[in-house]
């Protein structure tokens, strides 16, 4: 099964974030992801967020989550961001909060904290926070259908040395693309996950008969 694109739930999360986010000074970036999330019917939308960033693309894929009935989680790296997060949200009347988790750099609780959100359709880091997000990417653990990653920032990672092929070494990124909003917005469309792996591979081989004419031995190969 693949994400499936719904143009009419897309609509309708751009029109209300328009009206949610019309004085918070993000124009096109906010509304663009919130339809992205909503229209690709995210049930898992995990974003990064950190003390001092804007907050009208979180508001956003709140208003995503609500038409898709899905899930809403932002990653934080300390309590005072939390706390940040979630008065910035209060602010914007937004009726169900996100779910918040803390989660500080050492690779272990990272890895650990990344495991327990299995499937995620839509994830979105910013690059203003470059290892933060780096490793957040690199430990997602991705939904079967695919998923959408939308990277805040996008010029900067564009010219470091992070590769998306790299990071997501168990899937293959269909395309790629950078929009010229809000600092560019860097979008990569994760391939879904592949319903047999190891064993259509297995399949596809090839046995290969060889008849030994000295000892009248016939032998099987499969290569």
């Amino acid at each position: 099964m693949k994400l499936i694109w719904s143009p009419e739930t897309a609509s309708k999360a751009y029109i209300d974030t328009v009206k949610s986010c019309e004085n918070l000074g993000t124009p096109g970036a906010a509304e663009l992801v919130a339809a992205m999330a909503a229209g690709w019917n995210a049930n898992l939308i995990v974003e990064t967020w950190s003390e001092g960033e804007t907050i009208a693309i979180s508001v956003g894929l709140n208003i995503a989550s609500r038409h898709t009935n899905g899930r809403h989680i932002c990653i934080v790296p300390n309590a005072r961001s939390q706390t940040a997060y979630l008065q910035a949200m209060t602010e914007q009347s937004c009726s169900n909060l996100p779910e918040t988790i803390i989660m500080n750099e050492e690779e272990e609780e990272l890895e650990h904290t990344m495991l327990t959100l299995q499937g995620i359709d839509f994830l979105v880091v910013d690059w203003d926070q470059k290892d933060f997000a780096a490793n957040v990417l690199r430990n997602a653990v991705f939904g079967s259908r695919g998923a959408v990653v939308v990277c805040r920032s996008g010029y900067r990672r564009s010219t470091s040395c992070f590769s998306w092929t790299k990071a997501f070494s168990d899937r293959n990124v269909v395309r790629t693309v950078t929009l010229p909003v809000s600092g560019g917005l860097e979008i990569a469309h994760v391939a879904a996950a592949r319903s047999s792996g190891k064993s259509d591979n297995n399949n596809k081989r090839k046995w290969i008969k060889h008849f030994d004419q000295r000892s009248g031995e016939e032998h099987v190969i499969r290569k």
